[in-house]
């Protein structure tokens, strides 16, 4: 393996609430040419795994979606940050949604990350994470790609309006429905929301491995720059 297509293992411990201590192990992938000492910028991708690699060994992360293809020597222009979601719990859960967004704080102002490039994708239950922490805070993201994981709560999918969703499933997921993902990715368009869906014939609840391994879902998740509240509201005004 290449020495830049490393992982590192890392652990953040953090206070959420009164007796609400949250410990998220995770790795880290710095890309090819980062430099600290040079100006340049990098965008950033948080990966959720889904529920069978929950616990407490770093290791079963590489198991699955980016940081598997990292594990395997592939190299990605962007720092990559790839948590595990502790033993028993659920990425949707508030506690982890406000861990994960510190850890998305530590990240920033530790390494030279560009703000108006954060991205999240995840797969499964990790796709259902990926909806609901864009959900609790959509102007923190430039876009979002959930695969076979549709969002929990369609009451708040509106707050998704303005935000860039590419979403994938397979048609024979018979663990999560693909109806599922049918019924979120209509209710966003409802609210004139910027998604498209991909669908996999044939294909079950393993719709990751051809949804990573599409080389234009790079080239346009990496073209996405957040926006701006304020240009939010004036797309807003324009369509209404």
């Amino acid at each position: 393996m290449k020495k830049n297509a490393i992982q590192q293992a890392r652990t953040l411990r953090t206070h959420i609430a009164p007796e609400r201590d949250v410990t998220l192990n995770y790795l880290l992938y710095l890309p090819p040419g980062y430099d600290p000492q040079q100006p340049e910028r990098w965008p950033l991708v948080l990966f959720l795994h889904g529920a069978s690699m929950r616990g407490h060994d770093i290791n079963l992360v590489k198991r699955q979606g980016l940081s598997k293809l990292v594990n395997q020597g592939q190299e990605f222009p962007f720092i990559l940050v790839s948590p595990q979601c502790p033993s028993g719990q659920w990425w949707t859960w508030p506690q982890l949604s406000a861990a994960l967004s510190q850890l998305l704080d530590e990240v920033e102002s530790t390494y030279a990350v560009d703000p108006e490039r954060i991205y999240v994708t995840g797969l499964s239950m990790g796709g259902f994470g990926t909806w609901s922490l864009a959900i609790a805070s959509p102007q923190r993201f430039a876009a979002i790609v959930p695969i076979c994981g549709p969002a929990e709560n369609l009451d708040q999918i509106s707050a998704l309006r303005y935000l860039p969703v590419w979403a994938f499933h397979g048609d024979q997921d018979v663990i999560v429905p693909l109806q599922d993902m049918v019924k979120t990715v209509n209710a966003l368009k409802a609210y004139g929301g910027n998604v498209e869906l991909t669908i996999y014939p044939g294909i079950g609840h393993n719709a990751a491995d051809p949804a990573y391994a599409e080389p234009e879902l790079y080239r346009w998740l990496l073209s996405q720059r957040r926006q701006s509240e304020a240009g939010n509201l004036l797309a807003g005004d324009a369509k209404a």
